[in-house]
């Protein structure tokens, strides 16, 4: 739940005593208008969805547009832009998965990460508020790590890593966040955002019910996620980064996933 300039709102209860993705229904489950766009730097699709007043129990019509392009470049760009009719907060971001192997678990995969500091949480991974440095715990990777390196430190937490980092932002704009390798393929992803902070989920709840592709049974710890986004829970957080829009402006964010192999 959270307070909007005097108005209460109350949201789905979907994770426990918690509100996780967008309600009961977010907007990974509507089907979005989708059409082709003319891109200079390369194929490109927009992607959107008008939210109703109150869906969900969030205030306002919300106008989203998603464009995803690949670029030339080996790139995969997501633009999001949205506009609202009321008050209301917006935090979006994607939650693809990645196994830079193909298959099997990503705990070899060497992870670093432009963050010296994170959002700790509590026991329902609710951020506290507070604002601490990496140093010293199993959340550093201000250095390239294997993400297997420390995860046993964690696995009490969240069953692995589900946590929120702050991303060192030298400018505004586009900035790097995170580069991953997989040693054996030599394949890296790099990811730049204008987003503050990048939560990594090292797929602790794929419990192997779950196929893809060929039959490829997911297990836990056989994908990760990073999702750029504004902090959790920072409507309820006064000195986090905001995540209120009103009429009249434009809620922007972009993030650019870019893809190559390192000849070993």
């Amino acid at each position: 739940k959270f307070t909007l300039d005097g108005q209460s709102y109350t949201l789905a209860l979907n994770d426990g005593r918690n509100h996780l993705h967008g309600g009961l229904q977010g907007f990974d489950k509507k089907v979005w208008e989708a059409e082709p766009i003319a891109s200079q730097d390369g194929l490109a699709v927009m992607f959107s969805y008008t939210s109703p007043d109150g869906e969900e129990g969030y205030p306002g019509k919300l106008y989203v547009r998603v464009v995803y392009t690949l670029t030339d470049r080996n790139e995969l760009r997501i633009d999001y832009v949205a506009n609202t009719d009321k008050p209301t907060v917006v935090n979006l971001t994607n939650h693809s998965y990645f196994n830079l192997a193909g298959s099997g678990s990503i705990l070899d995969h060497v992870l670093s990460l432009q963050a010296s500091r994170y959002t700790p949480a509590d026991a329902g991974l609710i951020p506290t508020g507070e604002i601490a440095p990496v140093a010293g715990t199993p959340l550093d990777f201000t250095v390239p790590t294997r993400i297997g390196a420390r995860i046993a430190a964690v696995m009490d937490f969240a069953k692995g890593y589900d946590h929120n980092f702050v991303i060192d932002r030298p400018r505004p704009g586009l900035v790097p966040c995170a580069t991953v390798y997989e040693p054996r393929s030599g394949r890296t992803l790099e990811i730049h955002t204008t987003e503050p902070g990048v939560q990594l989920y090292t797929g602790n709840h794929l419990d192997g019910s779950r196929r893809g592709v060929g039959g490829v049974v997911y297990s836990q710890h056989s994908g990760f996620c990073l999702e750029t986004q504004h902090f959790p829970d920072a409507i309820n957080k006064p000195s986090f980064p905001s995540i209120v829009l009103r009429p009249g402006q434009t809620y922007r964010s972009s993030t650019v996933h870019k893809f190559s192999v390192k000849n070993s």
